[in-house]
């Protein structure tokens, strides 16, 4: 099983290279994919970059590698954060962007651009993190004080409190025209912005969220199960989860600082793994991990290039994909009654 594993990761590191490559190709301007390998390999002083265009160098180093290089890793983010959510709420239609966690980073974001702190990530994603663990205390609490603590009412809380913090996001950006195109763009996701500087930046946040969240993947196991029998199993959910929600809503807000809001990514790449690979958590997030990069790749590929006189945002191209496949969950749930394990 391990040997198959290994295979599988291999296979799709591959993929993602001949992806990164192909995708780096494709724009306004075109570039030969030899020229566009040409062009990597001697930034890592494996060919000569004699005799390359100066525009073409320019275009994949400055523009298309580190909006590719971000992409794949929200994606990533995104997509295991899905796998947390789902694993703790036990339902198929739980991801970050549904219950209004990303929402809230958002909020704190909006904020931050406002204040003019946008410059400084680390200013946005402090706002952007405490915003979301605000909003989700708020989720939580609305149901303990229902007392009706079930996926159901946490999803509708969720949906609820995603709908008020939009239509705050649409206050403060009427009330700030200046910063219209800006916050709007942004509030959709987007990747245009995104340089080496955001990169560096965002990779250790998301080296140390993934490294903790891959740790606990068997207590999520266990916990999947429900909460008497993660009890039994010897699992503290009242210690465990809460540090689980604190991680993700740290990855969310890094990933919404550096890119803005992306919906469904987290709804769909989980659900296409765990129909491929069971309910494994281990696997569910390694695999989660390639597949949510390549989705995100190709989605932000289609804004940059499917309209010519102008890119689209991102977070339309996911939205556009994720809606209708909820609407299929959410009809689906409803027939079968379908939770994880039960």
């Amino acid at each position: 099983m391990r040997r198959k594993t290994f295979f599988s990761i291999c296979i799709f590191t591959i993929i993602i290279i001949i992806a990164i490559i192909t995708t780096a190709s494709i724009g306004l301007i075109h570039i030969p994919i030899e020229t566009v390998l040409q062009i990597i390999l001697s930034k890592f002083h494996l060919t000569s970059a004699e005799g390359i265009d100066p525009t073409a160098m320019i275009t994949i180093t400055q523009l298309r590698l580190p909006r590719i290089i971000m992409s794949l890793l929200a994606g990533a983010a995104l997509s295991i954060c899905g796998v947390v959510f789902q694993s703790i709420f036990r339902n198929p239609i739980c991801d970050p962007y549904m219950l209004g966690i990303s929402s809230g980073a958002s909020l704190g974001a909006v904020i931050a651009i406002i204040l003019g702190i946008d410059t400084m990530i680390f200013g946005i994603t402090a706002f952007a993190f405490i915003s979301a663990l605000i909003t989700l205390f708020i989720i939580l609490a609305v149901t303990i004080f229902l007392k009706q603590n079930n996926t159901q009412t946490i999803l509708l809380t969720g949906v609820a409190i995603n709908f008020f913090i939009s239509a705050i996001n649409t206050l403060l950006i009427v009330s700030k025209e200046h910063e219209l195109s800006k916050i709007f763009f942004w509030t959709m996701g987007s990747f245009a912005s995104s340089g080496y500087q955001e990169i560096l930046l965002f990779t250790p946040l998301f080296i140390l969220c993934i490294g903790f969240l891959f740790f606990f993947s068997k207590d999520l196991n266990i916990i999947q199960l429900g909460g008497n029998s993660a009890k039994t199993l010897g699992i503290n959910t009242k210690r465990i989860i809460p540090i689980l929600l604190i991680i993700t809503s740290l990855l969310i807000a890094g990933t919404v600082a550096t890119c803005g809001v992306i919906g469904f990514v987290g709804l769909i790449v989980p659900q296409m793994t765990r129909l491929i690979w069971g309910n494994n958590n281990r696997k569910i997030m390694i695999f989660s991990l390639f597949l949510g990069a390549a989705f995100m790749l190709l989605a932000d590929t289609l804004a940059r290039t499917i309209n010519i006189t102008s890119e689209l945002p991102v977070g339309s191209i996911t939205a556009i994909i994720g809606a209708p496949y909820f609407i299929y969950l959410l009809l689906r749930q409803r027939k079968n009654n379908i939770y994880f394990n039960e």
